[in-house]
């Protein structure tokens, strides 16, 4: 199985583990940012970084609204994200099968 089956915009530990936990949250909901910085122990900075290249793929979907006078940016999966995701998955698991046989 060539290595390119694996979603190189998702394979990057740290956008994996974005996905993944975007992925948990049911379809169509989102997470403040600074809850997801804190669930991955991630600086704002690096967080932004990975956000960013992720929206650009079309796959997180970003929304910045104030709450009352404070700006508040809320983070989802967008249906082309969770659908990436799936196969992502679905590929690396074939391919670990495979490297066990």
């Amino acid at each position: 199985m060539p290595e390119e089956i694996l979603d190189p915009v998702i394979h990057a530990t740290a956008r994996l583990r974005v996905v993944a936990t975007l992925a948990a949250l049911g379809s169509g909901d989102e997470i403040a940012f600074p809850k997801l910085q804190k669930l991955l122990e991630m600086t704002a900075g690096n967080l932004s970084t990975h956000l960013r290249k992720l929206e650009d793929a079309g796959y997180v979907r970003v929304t910045k609204t104030h709450v009352g006078r404070t700006p508040a940016t809320y983070l989802a999966l967008t249906p082309r994200g969770r659908q990436a995701f799936e196969e992502y998955a679905a590929n690396l698991t074939s391919l670990l099968k495979g490297a066990g046989s």
